[in-house]
């Protein structure tokens, strides 16, 4: 099983001028059950299809699972997914041996900056950027399958 290991902050300063790449991301949730997910995502003219497990107790890791499809096949399933999408544009941005991806999002999520790195473990160091803030590792309202059910601007 390929385990996905990441810790997820808010963001608090400029990384978009560290930003090396960034594109445009729309996604939608074929299902967004608590402990299984199956994401439908759209990126610089991709379609990819993901699924994902259950957060174990830290919420640092669980299994993930994503394959390219072809574009008009994600554009298809896009019309099967539950009500919201998730608009946002993808920065990434290096530091040390990592690349980090700040999310800014868009929508009823306007306002919403988190940055997300992955790691080969949990206990992993890593160089945080400055622009780096609060830990949101593990709390489930800053997932993007939750934020489209429970927008940032409700809360």
């Amino acid at each position: 099983m390929a385990q996905e290991i990441e810790r997820k902050f808010l963001v608090t300063g400029d990384y978009k001028s560290r930003a090396y790449e960034q594109s445009r991301i729309v996604q939608g949730y074929i299902s967004s059950a608590r402990g299984r997910t199956v994401r439908v995502r759209i990126r610089s003219g991709k379609g990819y299809l993901t699924i994902k497990g259950a957060s174990d107790a830290s919420g640092l890791s669980r299994y993930e699972w994503e394959k390219e499809i072809p574009l008009n096949e994600a554009e298809d399933l896009m019309k099967l997914c539950e009500p919201g999408v998730i608009d946002k544009t993808r920065y990434l941005v290096r530091s040390g041996r990592h690349t980090f991806e700040v999310d800014e999002f868009y929508g009823e999520n306007e306002g919403l900056v988190v940055v997300e790195v992955e790691l080969a473990s949990e206990d992993e160091a890593f160089e945080k950027p400055d622009f780096i803030g609060q830990e949101v590792t593990g709390d489930i309202r800053y997932y993007n399958s939750q934020l489209r059910k429970r927008p940032y601007t409700t809360w």
